[in-house]
């Protein structure tokens, strides 16, 4: 299996979900920039690797090309609006985010979730696979709040969070290094 079916194959992680992922080249200083850019599906993954859009086509996006998306940075004034909505996540809790948006059970200690011990391994296997597709060097951001340094998004659920979309609740991550940018990104109405 080469990288990008293995790519594609992790992302199954999130295949019953309404979960956004894109990446793009990193084109700007200010990455937010590139956020918006993705968010705005005007980029496409520069490895030419699956992207997955769960709004593609969607009657919710013909009538509102931004959908799901509350408002998507444009310029350095939404830059830094968009830069105090999110905090730095430490790399040894991205794992446990990549699974938490795939769990699909945001708000609960998915220790506690039926199935849990059964389907973990599998679920980090995927995460891991997504993981490395971003080198040590890569800086995470997510918009949810959570208590230490080094949270563990499967016993800890989430405090708080800042929406970006339309729905009562979502949750995501984005990474950004020298060469790329991502946004994975969860919605709910709950």
């Amino acid at each position: 299996m080469n990288a990008a079916q293995a790519w594609s194959e992790a992302l199954q992680l999130y295949k019953w979900l309404c979960t956004f992922v894109g990446v793009a080249p990193r084109e700007h200083d200010e990455w937010w920039l590139d956020v918006g850019a993705i968010m705005r599906l005007e980029t496409r993954d520069p490895r030419g690797w699956e992207s997955i859009d769960p709004y593609e086509g969607e009657d919710e996006r013909r009538d509102d090309p931004l959908f799901p998306w509350l408002e998507t940075p444009s310029t350095p004034a939404d830059a830094e609006r968009h830069r105090g909505r999110v905090e730095e996540l430490p790399r040894s809790s991205v794992r446990s985010l990549i699974v938490l948006l795939g769990a699909g059970m945001p708000r609960s200690d998915l220790s506690w979730s039926p199935g849990w011990e059964e389907h973990r391994p599998e679920m980090e296997r995927r995460a891991d696979v997504i993981l490395s597709r971003f080198p040590d060097g890569t800086r995470f951001y997510t918009n949810l709040g959570w208590k230490g340094e080094r949270p563990d998004f499967y016993r800890q659920p989430s405090r708080s969070y800042d929406s970006f979309s339309q729905y009562d609740w979502d949750a995501g991550l984005i990474a950004v290094n020298d060469d790329e940018v991502a946004v994975l990104w969860n919605f709910q109405n709950i």
